[in-house]
């Protein structure tokens, strides 16, 4: 019988339609569904998502949900930022997903970010007096953002009125996983 420990939570992921790395969508995305949540997948466009493997190698493709342009971030619990080097890089562009991090950061919300993912955060101008962790190239610009950087598997940051997850890499997903599942938990159902 599946855990529905997250049934009526309604989680956000987003994405461009090329890049993303596919453990740091599917594992996330099927991990969170099968605890009971509804998860929608925005990508820029309604084209199918062609994920990546090590930044490099073709992984499986994903049928987005919507278009960041008919987000309305103001209906999930949490949000999901993946990595992969181009996916990250061409997202922080979007105003839409920029809009989106905002949204949540200010209202309250989680969010939980690995790998690259955190560049979003970084373009939301939102990491001042957050500690996290990404990939290691990130260092610099979270510092630049006013955040701390950290080299850990996992790191949760309630600073700021507002909860952040971040990891590495796809090695950290069961200690990222087990974090975002407590942040959803703990945070106040929406309205």
């Amino acid at each position: 019988m599946a855990d529905t420990d997250l049934a009526g939570r309604r989680v956000l992921a987003i994405v461009t339609n090329y890049g993303v790395e596919q453990d740091e969508l599917v594992v996330p995305v099927e991990h969170l569904r099968s605890a009971g949540a509804e998860v929608d997948v925005a990508a820029v466009t309604s084209d199918v998502i062609e994920t990546l493997v090590g930044d490099q190698d073709p992984g499986a493709t994903v049928e987005p949900t919507l278009r960041l342009q008919d987000v309305d971030p103001a209906g999930y619990d949490l949000l999901l930022v993946p990595g992969g080097t181009l996916n990250a890089d061409s997202l922080r562009l979007e105003g839409k997903a920029i809009e989106a991090v905002r949204s949540f950061a200010t209202s309250g919300r989680p969010v939980a970010a690995i790998c690259h993912g955190p560049w979003a955060l970084v373009e939301a101008d939102v990491l001042a007096g957050k500690t996290l962790t990404s990939y290691p190239s990130l260092r610099t610009d979270v510092r630049n953002a006013g955040g701390s950087w950290v080299d850990r598997s996992v790191v949760t940051d309630d600073t700021g009125g507002w909860v952040l997850v971040t990891s590495r890499t796809p090695d950290d997903l069961p200690d990222f996983l087990r974090e975002v599942d407590a942040a959803v938990r703990a945070s106040a159902p929406r309205p």
